[in-house]
């Protein structure tokens, strides 16, 4: 046997026991574990599934070859860059909590020391009066007063005096009280938002290098390709990949359990919204690369890091970087169906997440040596790819 065969056998061997491996994990899902309640075996399956995921993922990718180390390269620099990505996103929108929260504390401080003021304001000129009568004076008003019935009312008058001035002392107490904390949760915030705002600055900073990184290993994964043909060969490998990883998680998805509110994806044929708003570059099912290949999704050019949205109800099946496929996230709808958004700047959701119609999944990239920014789009049916365009909506 010659060399050429052996390695074509081992690849074929590794390729087999990865399918294998990804079959005995999904199936191993819809296994029932004795002795463990259903929230507890289903965060346990979840914590395995990504762990086995992250293993057959990276024989998929394993690096045999001087281009595939160059991939690997680019995987390990654009998957870095899109957790980064991520990560901004998640910090900016906590930045945005804490300057909203904070305005809201501003606000609440303000209307505190508006009533504080008022209260004082009263309670000083209740007081002030109650000094000029003095004990002495409100003694010979009552023993001026000749009718037992004029004495009694105007000891009732004194007593509520008194109860209502001791109730907006009381007030005015509880009012500084409120006004303190306030001051202190603003003291609070404050700090976070400085600390949050730091460590945004480092992200940036890290997301830099990391662009960097990105572009030096997606040159050097250029360069390596010296031709039209070779470059076919390398679409050709890829799409063996990602078909491969399909295969085996249709195999094995199809024996998990279908939950209760399951919203049937065939029934919706026609009305699902587009991932993004966008006119398509290309056709379904359209020759490409000289005729020798044919479009088996949409592809629609978009500005990097637009909102990528999920078209229907499903499970996140496989959120991770794919050779071809740049950052790939595929979301199972039962019954056969999944859509594929592929080429992402970063990905939003992990494996074993549910997601509804218009949940946002990805952001928009040129992941994976794609070359522009544009997301990669596909509907299959029990593995088969089919047109996109007859499912989502206009």
């Amino acid at each position: 046997m010659t060399h050429g065969h052996r390695r074509r056998d081992t690849a074929a061997m590794a390729v087999s026991g990865t399918t294998f491996a990804l079959v005995a994990l999904l199936l191993a899902l819809a296994l029932p574990a004795h002795g463990q309640s259903d929230g507890e075996k289903t965060r346990a399956q979840l914590k395995q599934l990504e762990q086995d995921i992250a293993r057959i993922q990276s024989e998929l990718g394993s690096a045999g070859t001087a281009r595939d180390k160059l991939q690997s390269e680019l995987r390990s620099t654009e998957v870095e860059l899109g957790r980064l990505l991520r990560d901004i996103k998640r910090s900016e929108r906590e930045i945005e909590d804490s300057e909203r929260e904070l305005r809201e504390l501003e606000q609440e401080q303000a209307r505190l020391q508006a009533a504080r003021d008022e209260q004082r304001e009263r309670i000083t000129l209740e007081l002030n009066t109650a000094w000029r009568m003095g004990r002495e004076g409100q003694l010979k008003l009552l023993l001026s007063q000749d009718s037992p019935d004029t004495v009694s009312r105007t000891l009732t008058y004194y007593r509520y005096f008194l109860e209502a001035r001791q109730a907006r002392l009381a007030t005015y107490r509880a009012t500084l009280a409120e006004l303190a904390a306030t001051s202190a949760s603003i003291d609070r915030t404050l700090s976070s938002l400085r600390t949050r705002r730091e460590a945004l600055d480092l992200q940036h900073g890290r997301l830099d290098v990391a662009r960097r990184e990105r572009e030096q290993a997606l040159a050097r994964v250029t360069a390596s390709i010296s031709d039209k043909s070779e470059e076919l060969q390398q679409k050709e490998e890829s799409r063996k990949k990602l078909e491969t990883l399909l295969a085996a998680i249709e195999s094995a998805i199809d024996k998990l359990e279908v939950p209760d509110n399951y919203q049937d994806f065939a029934a919706a044929r026609g009305t699902m919204p587009w991932p993004i708003d966008g006119k398509p570059s290309n056709r379904f099912g359209r020759p490409r690369n000289e005729g020798k290949m044919r479009w088996q999704g949409i592809t629609i050019p978009a500005q990097a890091g637009t909102t990528v949205r999920a078209i229907h109800h499903g499970r996140v099946v496989y959120a991770d970087w794919l050779r071809g496929s740049g950052l790939l996230l595929i979301v199972d709808h039962g019954d056969g169906y999944m859509s594929l958004y592929a080429h992402n700047q970063s990905l939003l959701r992990d494996v074993g997440e549910w997601v509804n119609a218009g949940t946002p999944v990805s952001t928009v990239g040129d992941t994976g040596g794609q070359g522009r920014n544009a997301l990669y789009f596909e509907v299959r049916h029990k593995g088969k790819p089919v047109d996109p365009a007859r499912w989502c909506r206009g």
